[in-house]
């Protein structure tokens, strides 16, 4: 696991310059990669590559990077792990005139396999997570290129006439170039999700590869030139494959096959030369990576859980009773809330852009816990999307079966009614907060537009921030085949999971130079629960069937029937007490007003209702919280007038 960095400068590129720039951009990312540091540079082209590397596979000079292909054509700077190399190997190892191999590296690999079968046929054969960027000394041109799934991030974006890439966005602002502004209607979009959808980021003019692309650039290309993306895997596709091919076996054949899957993904991900555990939440997912971890182990695998004193947000009890069962090597640690709120602060350095799921807490202290005995860790999300897990889903199949029965004319003057009666209720209570939500759900007029409100956090982002323009749409809501259920799994799939989730363990884990690794989303694992039928992944209104049949065979019923948990902490709570000076701080009306990002007015009435208790949301606060907290981190609020 590492950290990607570089820029194309196809005029005016100074070698001596852009050495020194290059390291300055990869340092950045040292947390990614703190074993070994590196560049690479080609003068007469305009391409810098910086690599920060934590080595786990190949730990000697064999493996370092950026590393040039046995061809000389290719230098790869690459963040991630290809799980099946060994096999990919193997294969190259058959052909005619086999590669000689310098060490066991999977980067070495991956090189040996685009020298062969050319960059899209490549990343097609691999199994893993990834963010590549690849320079082609023959065409001249840098490809960038993101794993499936969207395991692991890679932005870019033309500054000037520099063409920067890397892990991070702070790795791009450390360019001398980099000058872009908010995206206010990405910040607005950010409002409504609590996270910022690819290809989006939230500056202007810089994006996220989409999962399951890669883009090309060349050194012809005008700057500005937005290269397009290229898919080589795509969800959608999967989806309406499986849908139209659904599995044809029983319920004993089906809980086989994913058993069989799950083993394979997981012994793959198990394969590193540095030491290896997982964590443990004791919930289904988790439970179930662990139990079959442990099956295929010789030792006790290590497990890791936090414990929180507040029971409402403790799994750790559930998590230690799994973890004897099975007889793993197990380790918690009971937080207390001074301690989950020590983290805050930081939370916006290691997301490097705002992101308001709260749960980033609870990720960075387990991340940081496993991290004191293992480099790399096994995580079990994934489940909840491929496996209708998500209470929402049958909640929202419930109520919009219910509310499609009223003809669309008459929930549309309900909905004018109650958008009315929000505006005439005191901006004092939940009730014209409340009176809003219900009025959008009434005017949905199909299923994934009902599925988009229950998502939505608020629905004033637009009137939240300052001139926005229009918000930015990110989800395709076509999906040719299926039921509801299967589209709100589907949507999930392409963004709250990588784009919240996988962002979320990500930036938690790597900040402490963690590696994790998902095998839910092994590709191959994915790709046959989309052609599971829906009633072998929910029965009687009970999410992720299927997976639990499997954890019965390894743990007591007790332990898999039990009420699903969030990974939460009680931030709500907290700002109105110990935090609360802190975000009132952030919060303060002459403050907004200087930044000019935020309206003023309409944040100071929400925190009012929010310190009285009678914001219908909890912790609804947070995600203005977090853009605060990020934007005096990457530019401190300027004084206050006659200062």
């Amino acid at each position: 696991m590492c950290g990607v960095a570089g820029f194309l400068q196809p005029a005016g590129f100074s070698a001596t310059a852009s050495e020194s720039i290059v390291r300055d951009l990869a340092a950045t990312l040292s947390h990614r990669g703190p074993d070994y540091a590196d560049t690479w540079l080609d003068a007469d082209a305009g391409i810098a590559l910086g690599h920060q590397r934590l080595s786990i596979i190949d730990l000697s000079p064999a493996g370092r990077q950026p590393m040039a292909s046995a061809s000389g054509r290719y230098v790869i700077s690459y963040n991630g792990e290809i799980y099946n190399h060994s096999q990919i190997r193997k294969e190259l190892e058959h052909l005619e005139s086999p590669p000689l191999w310098r060490g066991h590296s999977d980067t070495e690999t991956l090189l040996a396999a685009f020298d062969q079968w050319g960059i899209e046929a490549a990343l097609r054969k691999t199994v893993g997570m990834f963010a590549i960027a690849l320079w082609d000394r023959e065409k001249r041109t840098l490809t960038l290129a993101r794993d499936r799934i969207g395991e692991k991030p890679l932005y870019y974006g033309w500054q000037s006439n520099s063409f920067l890439f890397g892990s991070e966005l702070k790795a791009l602002r450390a360019h001398p170039d980099f000058s872009s502004r908010i995206d206010r209607d990405v910040l607005a979009l950010y409002m409504r999700r609590n996270y910022i959808p690819a290809p989006h980021s939230i500056y202007s003019n810089i994006f996220k590869v989409l999962p399951g692309t890669f883009i090309q650039l060349a050194t012809q290309d005008a700057p500005g030139t937005l290269p397009q993306p290229q898919t080589y895997w795509s969800l959608k596709d999967v989806a309406e494959y499986g849908l139209a091919h659904p599995f044809a076996g029983d319920d004993k054949d089906a809980a086989s096959e994913l058993d069989t899957r799950l083993r394979q993904s997981i012994e793959l991900q198990s394969i590193a030369d540095v030491p290896l555990g997982a964590f443990l939440s004791g919930g289904i997912d988790s439970s179930t990576i662990v139990a079959l971890m442990q099956e295929q182990s010789s030792r006790p695998v290590k497990t890791f859980t936090i414990g929180f004193h507040e029971d409402d947000f403790n799994e750790a009890a559930y998590a230690k009773r799994v973890a004897q069962h099975l007889g793993t090597d197990h380790t918690e640690l009971y937080v207390t809330s001074r301690e989950a709120m020590d983290v805050i602060p930081q939370l916006a350095q290691f997301y490097d852009e705002p992101f308001g799921d709260s749960s980033a807490i609870p990720t960075f202290l387990v991340s940081q816990l496993a991290r004191q005995q293992v480099t790399v860790s096994l995580s079990g999300d994934g489940g909840d999307e491929l496996f209708g897990g998500y209470t929402r889903y049958q909640r929202a199949s419930d109520v919009w079966r219910r509310a499609r029965r009223i003809p669309h004319f008459a929930r549309n003057a309900l909905s004018y009614g109650l958008r009315a009666f929000s505006r005439w209720s005191s901006r004092d209570s939940s009730t014209a907060w409340t009176a809003k939500r219900l009025a959008h759900y009434l005017s949905a007029r199909q299923a994934a537009e009902f599925y988009e409100v229950q998502m939505s956090q608020r629905h004033d982002a637009r009137d939240l921030v300052l001139d926005c323009g229009r918000e930015s749409q990110y989800s395709d809501s076509t999906l040719a085949r299926g039921q509801f259920y299967d589209w709100m799994m589907y949507t999930d799939g392409v963004s709250y999971l990588p784009d919240d989730i996988l962002a979320k363990v990500d930036r938690a884990s790597m900040s402490v130079s963690l590696e994790a690794r998902v095998p839910m989303l092994d590709h191959r694992v994915l790709e046959f629960a989309w052609r599971l039928p829906l009633h072998m992944k929910v029965r009687n209104g009970e999410g992720k069937w299927l997976l639990k049949q499997i954890l019965r065979k390894y743990v007591p019923a007790s332990m898999v029937e039990r009420p699903k948990m969030g990974f939460g902490v009680p931030v709500g709570e907290w700002i109105r007490g110990p935090l609360r000076d802190w975000a009132e701080n952030l919060l303060a009306e002459d403050r907004l007003q200087r930044e000019g990002f935020l309206n003023p007015q309409l944040v100071r009435e929400q925190w009012t209702q929010h310190l009285n208790g009678t914001s219908d949301s909890d912790d609804s606060m947070w995600p203005l919280l977090m853009f605060q907290e990020w934007l005096s981190n990457v530019s401190p609020p300027p004084p206050a007038p006659g200062r």
